[in-house]
């Protein structure tokens, strides 16, 4: 049975994900959306379009590491429900330097799970009821898939390679903790990698299409024989909406796009359909080994042209990875 939502608390709501699910709510649905975001780097107002100065879409600056103004935030606006993406997420980073992944990460969902608590308490027994507590994490959770491995299932066993994904699999224990100590109504998904409009240029799609659209090289970690699946952001976010209105509390959610493709593939394959969009000069797709085999360097050559903004760049992705693959959604056997 589906449930009714009037206002929707969004936690990241100006990344990249996070803008998506804002945008449909607003243009989907007559909730109200709550919108807090910390605005670091990866925050963006400009992804909301038309939804930005909406009467139904309520912007709020705070860190959820701030308890306070978190505390603060829940009494005033009342949400029916919590959709949580506030995140640092990008592996690189998480290499280069760990303390704000366990910061935001940890520390921030646990903020935020112990504030929910507190306010769900004081609810009366028809709010309590249907409120829940969506937690948006990743399969990287999951650890590596190789050429040969199968889709991860919500079975398989967590093996975190990364202090990004490390810090993730953390709050999606934190989480477990509170339905089962607390009773909280949660909610885990666990989705692949997004790719759309407005993702932020440090990801692998619109780092390697503006590298390209510069004639730069497009360096791929390795040969390029790591297997990601490819999710569409909007194909996702209609799936966390599925999950968050008829899912089950102290359930998890695998969210995948069913469009599986090496690394070294999906740098191909848009070289190929800029080579279509953008013709080049000289020979085109060169792919390069480095002499001690642990770097593909893929360079297109290109005449100069004026650097295309990402979200002028999106329709390359959607040539990539024919948006009529739908996300899939799958329950774990055992809460």
């Amino acid at each position: 049975m589906s449930k009714y939502f009037p206002t929707i608390l969004v936690t990241g709501g100006a990344g990249f994900i996070g803008s998506a699910v804002v945008r449909h709510y607003i243009e989907h649905s007559d909730a109200t959306v709550i919108n807090v975001d910390k605005l670091t780097y990866a925050g963006n107002l400009d992804s909301f379009g038309p939804a930005l100065d909406h009467p139904r879409h309520v912007f709020e600056q705070a860190d959820i590491v701030d308890r306070s103004a978190m505390e603060c935030i829940f009494q005033t606006h009342q949400p029916d429900a919590i959709m949580h993406l506030a995140a640092e997420s990008h592996v690189d980073r998480s290499i280069a330097g760990s303390a704000d992944f366990m910061a935001t990460n940890i520390l921030g969902t646990h903020t935020l799970l112990e504030v929910v608590r507190d306010y769900w308490g004081h609810l009366d027994s028809e709010a309590q009821a249907r409120f829940r507590f969506l937690h948006v994490s990743t399969d990287e959770v999951y650890g590596d898939l190789g050429p040969y491995d199968s889709p991860f299932t919500e079975e398989t066993a967590y093996a975190p390679s990364s202090p990004y994904s490390a810090s993730k699999a953390s709050t999606d224990h934190l989480v477990r903790a509170w339905y089962h100590t607390y009773g909280l109504p949660v909610l885990i998904t666990n989705c692949s990698n997004n790719y759309g409009p407005y993702q932020f240029p440090e990801k692998l799609i619109p780092l390697m299409i503006l590298n390209a659209l510069e004639g730069k090289s497009l360096p791929v970690y390795g040969k390029g024989e790591n297997v990601r699946d490819w999710l569409y952001v909007e194909d996702h976010v209609r799936a966390l909406r599925t999950v968050l209105e008829k899912g089950e509390p102290g359930r998890t959610y695998n969210i995948g796009g069913r469009c599986e493709r090496t690394n070294i593939e999906v740098v191909t394959a848009i070289c190929d359909i800029l080579d279509e969009l953008r013709p080049v000069m000289g020979n085109g797709l060169q792919v390069t080994e480095d002499g001690d085999g642990l770097r593909v360097q893929v360079t297109r050559k290109i005449g100069r042209h004026p650097l295309l903004a990402t979200r002028h760049a999106s329709p390359v992705t959607s040539h990539a990875f024919p948006s009529s693959s739908t996300a899939q959604a799958t329950t774990a056997g055992t809460p």
